[in-house]
């Protein structure tokens, strides 16, 4: 059996700029970055251009054993062009950090790839690297600003801006900084995490143009000065500069899936840390150009999905038509008790306790008055038994589970799976919130839980009650808010698979994100910077004399 790189490898890939022509660009809307792939800067005359329907691709909670949910969103956009639809696809781009870490590459798998797939997930059109330098160069501006004079009273043991790097690790969670002497900068506490976390990374993925990038990098709060007032990047000087550094990154990028459907990929926020979504300009160009915009969410519905409902529907000025639900027997069974090592044996009893983890994401995203079709990643060991049970739970809450073979055999595989979102899409759907913008944080932490993880309530420490509190002289207490939480649960206990009951989440604190224009609860014991595996994929991956790599799975 071949590898997803090798697949990629030894597919024909069409020149960017018939891509371009396939999806309906002009020559003048493309930016080519060598043979396949280009940035997008759309005319300004399509500002008002009607849009296409929006599919929403997202999951149950994930498992060891895996979903496949970017694999079977390439291949259900596939089935769609198939089926004579004009369809594109907007993904998040690849972090460095599970690519060299535990997951591996992230640009689907077998025959429902995005190519050029290395280059996606390596540096790309350097989009990430972007990100890293003006997250950074914020961070060196606001140590020089305390080191020559701290003319803005800047309290050191307020400053909330850490440092980024786009790979795991681990040791660099906690830091001492400005050790040295003197003229080495004022020594303080610090730390870093993953780039996927900045707010650099939730501006870019929410700005609709250059100007609008600039408004909200001027609003990012950095740190508090000693009579407890926000010091932002505006305050310090450089949010043209930091601006500059990101105006190439803002701009989307086109690549193209094996079966030449044209990709739009922008943007990598992480859902259990971040709002887990691909920029607003990638998704909204897509729904501009095509009949069909394919789109996801990172992690299961209870993140990703929640946050692309609250955070970047407001911002895209449209719902999704139809939410997919992916879904595999393994995982099913993995939340219902079965260990990973059997996975491959049937256990009727397993999966019947696995699909209550599904019914809730179900439920969660139909929440919202959006229709929900459910997508059943098949794999050689699941039994018609198995599938048989899957089926009759997604049924039970009127959503349709739809069997996809889409790694081994493309858009062929999704036919189904397309017929039915096709149908879907043609209904009216009435999209409703969870939350209104102006209900308090609590209100919107609550409903989240009880509507979204189906718990009970939430808990605050006693310093996030202390900051709400703060939060509220400010203004801020009726952001938006984002849940840092573990995407391996519905609850913040990674342990509690399937559908737990009567849990409570605890929030430990916030983290204001004014620029992005949310606040960030985090929860249990989420980390903002991981960590590698004791195996990490970065052992496995190596490059021959001609250039080939293996080993990116």
């Amino acid at each position: 059996m071949k590898s997803d790189i090798e697949i990629a490898e030894e597919a024909e890939v069409w020149p960017i700029q018939q891509i371009a022509e396939k999806a309906g660009l002009k020559t003048e809307e493309i930016e080519p970055y060598g043979f396949d792939k280009a940035k997008i800067n759309l005319n300004k005359d399509r500002k008002d251009a009607p849009l296409g329907k929006l599919v929403l691709v997202t999951s149950i909670n994930p498992t060891p054993a895996g979903e496949g949910k970017s694999t079977v969103t390439v291949g259900l956009a596939d089935a769609l062009a198939n089926a004579g639809k004009k369809t594109m696809i907007a993904l998040r781009e690849p972090s460095l950090g599970p690519v060299m870490g535990l997951k591996g590459g992230a640009t689907g798998g077998g025959y429902s790839q995005v190519v050029p797939m290395a280059d996606i997930n390596l540096h790309f059109t350097g989009d990430f690297h972007a990100l890293t330098a003006a997250h950074n160069m914020l961070s060196a501006a606001l140590d020089n600003s305390i080191y020559q004079g701290n003319p803005l009273h800047i309290d050191q043991r307020r400053v909330i801006w850490k440092r980024v790097l786009d790979i795991n690790d681990r040791a660099l969670r906690h830091t001492t900084i400005g050790l040295g002497g003197p003229t080495s900068g004022v020594p303080r506490e610090d730390g870093f995490d993953i780039t996927v976390a900045s707010e650099m990374m939730a501006i870019l993925t929410l700005s609709t143009d250059l100007m609008d990038l600039k408004k909200r990098v001027e609003k990012i709060v950095v740190a508090y000065n000693f009579d407890k007032e926000p010091v932002t990047a505006k305050n310090l000087g450089v949010a043209g500069a930091l601006t500059v550094l990101l105006k190439d990154a803002i701009k989307p990028n086109l690549v193209q899936t094996l079966a030449h459907t044209p990709a739009i990929i922008h943007g990598g926020p992480f859902a259990n840390i971040a709002q887990g979504t691909n920029s607003v300009q990638a998704t909204k160009a897509a729904l501009q150009l095509a009949d069909y915009a394919v789109t996801e969410a990172g992690f299961g519905a209870d993140l990703g999905g929640e946050k692309f409902m609250h955070i970047k529907v407001p911002k895209l000025g449209k719902a999704p038509d139809t939410v997919v639900v992916v879904a595999t027997v393994r995982a099913i069974k993995h939340h219902g008790g079965q260990a990973l090592a059997d996975l491959n044996n049937e256990n009727l009893d397993a999966v019947k306790k696995g699909v209550q983890n599904l019914q809730q994401n179900i439920k969660a995203m139909q929440r919202y008055g959006v229709p929900v079709v459910v997508a059943v990643n098949r794999f050689t060991a699941d039994t018609d038994a198995e599938m048989a049970i899957v089926q009759a739970a997604a049924e039970e809450l009127g959503a349709k589970a739809i069997v996809a073979d889409v790694w081994a055999k493309g858009g062929e595989g999704a036919k189904e799976l397309a017929e039915a979102v096709v149908e879907k899409t043609a209904e009216p759907a009435k999209f409703s919130p969870l939350y209104a913008s102006e209900d308090d944080a609590k209100v919107k932490l609550n409903k989240i839980v009880q509507e979204i993880y189906g718990g009970k309530d939430v808990v605050l420490s006693d310093k996030a009650e202390k900051q709400l509190a703060s939060f509220a002289k400010h203004g801020w207490d009726k952001l938006p808010i984002v849940m840092a939480k573990t995407q391996y649960s519905l609850s913040d206990d990674a342990k509690k698979l399937g559908a737990p009951k009567d849990f409570s989440i605890h929030v430990r604190e916030f983290v204001p994100k004014l620029g992005a224009g949310f606040l960030v609860a985090l929860t249990g014991n989420v980390l903002t910077m991981p960590g590698l595996p004791k195996h990490p994929v970065a052992m496995d991956i190596d490059i021959d004399e001609e250039g080939h790599i293996t080993g990116l799975f």
